[in-house]
């Protein structure tokens, strides 16, 4: 692989896991968007709205997704998709700079929802290879 291409690589998955951090320190902002018995604290989202890492944490969501498709564009998802687990690895060493509050709840919802993320791509793989695609055609 190219520089280039390592590039678009890992700066697509630094900026992924920049902006997870960043939606956390939002919400630590803004309070409890939704309670347990489903009420939406729509004080709270408005708060939220207002918080600048919101704001600069979509805008590195919308840069990691140009990345990232230049760099699909250039190695197969093959190669590419086992990188994003550097983006679990850089926010589980960030972990350890979060107050216990932050500990308890934004990381151990991104682990979740980087645990389905992980299941759902295995059975994607599954059905794309059953449907009998190619790496080349995907």
């Amino acid at each position: 692989m190219t520089p280039v291409t390592w590039l678009l690589l890992l700066g697509g998955v630094a900026l992924n896991a920049a902006a997870q951090l960043l939606l956390k320190a939002a919400t630590r902002t803004s309070g409890v968007l939704v309670s347990d018995a489903g009420q939406v604290s729509w004080n709270a989202a408005a708060e939220l709205v207002r918080a600048l890492p919101l704001w600069i944490g979509l805008c590195c969501y919308g840069v990691s997704v140009i990345l990232w498709l230049g760099a699909l564009s250039r190695v197969p998802v093959s190669v590419a998709y086992p990188m994003l687990s550097i983006g679990y690895v850089v926010n589980a060493l960030a972990a350890a700079f979060y107050p216990t509050e932050g500990r308890a709840t934004g990381v151990s919802w991104m682990l979740g929802f980087g645990r389905f993320g992980g299941i759902a791509g295995s059975f994607l793989v599954a059905e794309l290879s059953r449907r009998q695609f190619t790496f080349t055609e995907i």
